[in-house]
């Protein structure tokens, strides 16, 4: 026969409890104390307790899954912020469902399958803009990550205004940007922090490039900019287009950082070890992550909305890609 499983009211007389205080341990809710949570996550490991999903939904109306829409692109930051919301979700007892909404971008098909798995509760990854979904009550709690500080836990205008501001420092004239899609937020309020840096400073705003994250986009655009004598510095959106310009002026015999200086965003593994390392912003994904679950559950459990956080603002790592012009 096989061995029986523990049920809760075990956990509950070891731990010295009310079986409903077990459940409400189990399931995170709040008003238990800290010393009493202690000793029934306590008893249920000694015990080898794992709560029953099944039953626990029958309880409680939740299935503590969160589904996650993806935009379906093959990026680094996109990759990291999935991992980071999986750690999110398994710290708060939840479980993601992930779907991608496809290069049709159909949000809505993508939402009604998460719902058909019973989640109970929806993160849109970026891009969108305006969506019936975030306008108008949905089954369960939507949100949409990269925008606001309810979901974004970075200012990207003040991070990238330091950028700028390192770049100008140096004896840069201008600083020229190679900019993400115009559809994401992200991309944005970082083209806006390099837009009011610059015009803070009473220097000229060049007339912005858009690339679509990849490296290939920033060589594209580094091909475009070698004919213009006056670009010496560039702010890339991320570190990926920022690696793709320095390869195209590279090839063309220009030098990074003589001729070039060039910064990137993410702090990606590889922008350490490029020849030159890369002068780049750091970005925090499991911060940001952190912060869209917490909200996000916030509402699923029904509780007020905290006061809005601080967002943090991601600090400029310098490298070898920058330096005074020539």
């Amino acid at each position: 026969m096989a061995d029986r499983r523990p049920a809760g009211v075990e956990v509950a007389r070891l731990a010295g409890v009310s079986q409903k205080t077990v459940s409400r341990v189990v399931n995170g809710e709040p008003h238990v104390s800290a010393d009493v949570r202690d000793r029934v996550l306590r008893a249920a490991e000694e015990l080898g307790y794992r709560p029953n999903p099944a039953a626990r939904a029958l309880l409680t109306g939740r299935n503590r899954r969160v589904g996650v829409v993806w935009s379906g692109r093959d990026l680094y930051g996109p990759a990291q912020g999935l991992v980071a919301l999986e750690h999110a979700a398994r710290a708060r007892g939840y479980s993601i469902s992930l779907t991608a909404a496809g290069p049709s971008g159909d949000v809505t098909a993508a939402v009604e399958s998460l719902l058909a798995q019973g989640v109970d509760g929806v993160l849109i990854d970026e891009p969108v803009d305006d969506h019936p979904l975030l306008r108008h009550p949905a089954p369960v709690p939507v949100l949409t990550t990269g925008h606001g500080p309810d979901v974004e836990g970075h200012d990207w205008v003040a991070a990238v205004g330091a950028a700028v501001r390192h770049l100008l420092g140096l004896g840069h004239r201008t600083v020229h940007h190679v900019g993400g899609p115009v559809d994401w937020w992200t991309s944005r309020d970082r083209a806006r922090g390099w837009r009011e840096a610059l015009l803070d400073a009473g220097r000229e705003v060049p007339e912005p490039l858009t690339g679509d994250w990849t490296a290939a986009s920033g060589y594209r655009a580094g091909v475009r900019l070698l004919d213009d004598p006056t670009v010496t510095a560039v702010f890339c959106a991320n570190d990926e287009m920022a690696i793709g310009l320095v390869r195209a002026w590279v090839e063309a015999g220009r030098r990074v950082p003589q001729d070039l200086s060039v910064v990137g965003l993410d702090d990606i593994p590889a922008a350490e070890f490029v020849n030159p390392p890369l002068t780049t912003i750091r970005q925090d994904f499991q911060l940001a992550a952190d912060l869209a679950l917490t909200r996000l559950v916030d509402r699923i459990e029904g509780r007020d909305a905290p006061p809005r956080p601080t967002r943090s603002v991601p600090s400029l790592v310098v490298r070898g890609s920058t330096a005074p012009p020539s």
